[in-house]
C-alpha cells in the first residue's frame, strides 16, 4: 500500500497537467469530468514519449536489447500495479484494455467454465452498463439467473434485500466499490464476506474506487478487481483484472493467439502460465508503461492524502450547490461518497445545464453515464455529473455554483 509524509496541493500539481492551462471559449478551462476520464500529468506523457523514442520494441522472447529494456520496464508496471492494490504477487496482475474487458474476460472465461442452469450471479442496481450486459449476456448463454439487489432513495445498497438475495444458490456477486453516479462508496469488506459466506466468489468493479481512494485486495479478500488507467491519470487502452492466482490458474483463456500459448501443435495447444495466458496478441506495452508511471506518480502523492482532499472537496461543493434553487442532488451526504455529485435541475434538462457550462470553459456531464437502471429507479432519463480530481479547487466548485445560477437565469 501507498504512503506518503506531505499534504495534497492542488495548486502545485496542477502545474503537472499541460491541458489545465488552456482555454475553451475564451475561458480558462474547469475540468470537472473526471468520473468519465482524468487529465495526464508530464510524468505520464513523458513516459509515453520515452518508451516510442527509446525503447520500443515488442515485449517477450526477443533476444536483442530494445525488447528486453521494453520487457522490464512493461513488467515493472506490473509489478507496480501489483505493490499499489497490495496483491500478492505480480502474476494476479493481468493487463487488460479497461475495466469492461476485465470485467468480461470473468463472464467468459469463469461464467461460460463454471454457471448451470439453477445457478444465480447477483449484481446492483447502481452497476455501470459494463458490470451489468456481459452477466446478462453470460447467464443467458449458461441459464444461470442474474439477479439484482436495489437502491435506496437516498442511494445506499439495500441490505436487507442483500440477505434475502445471496443464497446457495448464488455463485458471483459483482458489484461497484463506488457509484459513478450517486458516489455512493460501498462497504466492499463486509460485502466480501457476505458472498463468502454463503461460498459466492466476488468481482469488484474499481473503476471509480481505485483512483481516487487506498485499495488493498488483500483486505477487502476480493476474487476479482478490474480498474481503468485512464481514470488514474494514465492513458487509454490499458486497465487491470487483478485475480486470485489459484481463479486465474483454473480459468481458461479469454482469447487466444500469440503469447498465451506454451506450445502449439497442429492437433492441440498448451497455455502460457498467468497471467499471459490471459494476454494474447501484442499488448499496449506503452500504454503499460505509462499506467505505471500514473502509479508512481499517485502513490507519491499519498492515496489517503487523494481521498482526503476529494472527501474535502465534495463537502464543499454539496454545500454550495444547496444553495441553488431546483437543484436536487441525487445520492447519500457528503460523508459517504466519493469526489462526484450527479444532479438535476427544475429549470433545465441535463443537457443544456452542460451546454451553458461550457460556455464557460467548465467541463461536466451529461446523460444516463451508462447507468440507466439506476437513473430508471429515479425516474429521470439523465443527470448532469460534476467530478472531482486530485487537480480541482475550491475556486472551481465556485465557478461551477456561479455557472449554475446562470442556469437559472437563463432557463428561469
Amino acid at each position: 500500500m501507498t504512503t506518503t509524509t506531505r499534504t495534497l496541493d492542488p495548486v502545485r500539481i496542477r502545474d503537472d497537467f499541460p491541458i489545465l492551462h488552456r482555454q475553451v471559449h475564451g475561458k480558462r478551462l474547469i475540468y470537472l469530468d473526471n468520473t468519465a476520464s482524468t487529465q495526464k500529468p508530464r510524468q505520464v506523457i513523458n513516459a509515453l514519449v520515452q518508451v516510442y523514442e527509446e525503447v520500443y520494441a515488442n515485449v517477450h522472447r526477443g533476444i536483442h536489447y530494445l525488447s528486453e529494456a521494453a520487457t522490464e520496464r512493461y513488467e515493472g508496471a506490473r509489478r507496480k500495479v501489483a505493490q499499489f492494490i497490495n496483491a500478492r504477487s505480480p502474476r494476479e496482475v493481468i493487463f487488460v484494455r479497461n475495466t469492461t474487458e476485465g470485467i468480461n474476460l470473468v463472464a467468459y472465461a469463469w461464467g461460460m467454465a463454471n454457471l448451470r442452469p439453477g445457478d444465480e450471479v447477483l449484481i446492483t442496481e447502481m452497476e455501470h452498463h459494463s458490470n451489468i450486459v456481459p452477466w446478462q449476456i453470460i447467464c443467458e448463454r449458461t441459464g444461470a439467473t442474474l439477479r439484482w439487489v436495489p437502491v435506496t432513495p437516498d442511494g445506499y445498497l439495500d441490505l436487507d434485500a442483500l440477505e434475502r438475495l445471496l443464497t446457495e444458490r448464488t455463485r458471483l456477486f459483482a458489484f461497484t466499490a463506488m457509484s459513478n453516479v450517486v458516489g455512493t462508496i460501498n462497504p466492499v469488506q463486509e460485502l466480501v464476506a457476505r458472498a463468502h459466506a454463503v461460498g459466492a466468489l466476488v468481482l469488484v468493479d474499481g473503476a471509480q474506487a481505485v483512483p481516487h481512494l487506498p485499495v488493498d485486495v488483500q483486505a477487502w479478500d476480493c476474487d476479482f478487481l478490474a480498474f481503468s488507467g485512464h481514470k488514474m491519470c494514465g492513458p487509454s487502452g490499458i486497465g487491470i483484472l487483478y485475480g486470485k492466482r489459484q481463479l486465474l490458474e483454473e480459468m481458461p483463456p479469454f482469447m487466444g493467439g500469440g503469447e498465451m500459448i506454451r506450445e502449439v501443435k497442429m492437433t492441440g495447444s498448451r497455455w502460457n502460465e498467468v497471467p499471459h495466458k490471459f494476454e494474447a496478441g501484442t499488448p499496449a506495452i506503452a500504454e503499460a508503461i505509462a499506467l505505471g508511471a500514473a502509479v508512481d506518480y499517485l502513490s507519491q502523492l499519498g492515496m489517503e492524502q487523494v481521498a482526503a482532499h476529494e472527501r474535502q472537496l465534495v463537502r464543499y461543493a454539496y454545500e454550495r450547490l444547496q444553495d441553488i434553487g431546483g437543484l436536487k442532488i441525487l445520492g447519500p451526504g457528503p460523508d459517504d461518497r466519493g469526489g462526484v455529485l450527479a444532479f438535476v435541475m427544475e429549470s433545465a434538462h441535463p443537457h443544456d445545464i452542460a451546454a451553458i457550462l461550457d460556455a464557460e470553459g467548465i467541463a461536466i456531464r451529461a446523460g444516463h453515464h451508462c447507468a440507466q437502471p439506476l437513473h430508471d429507479r429515479y425516474g429521470l432519463v439523465a443527470s448532469a455529473r460534476a467530478s472531482f480530481y486530485i487537480y480541482n479547487t475550491e475556486d472551481e466548485v465556485d465557478a461551477l455554483a456561479l455557472a449554475l445560477h446562470r442556469v437559472n437565469q437563463v432557463f428561469g
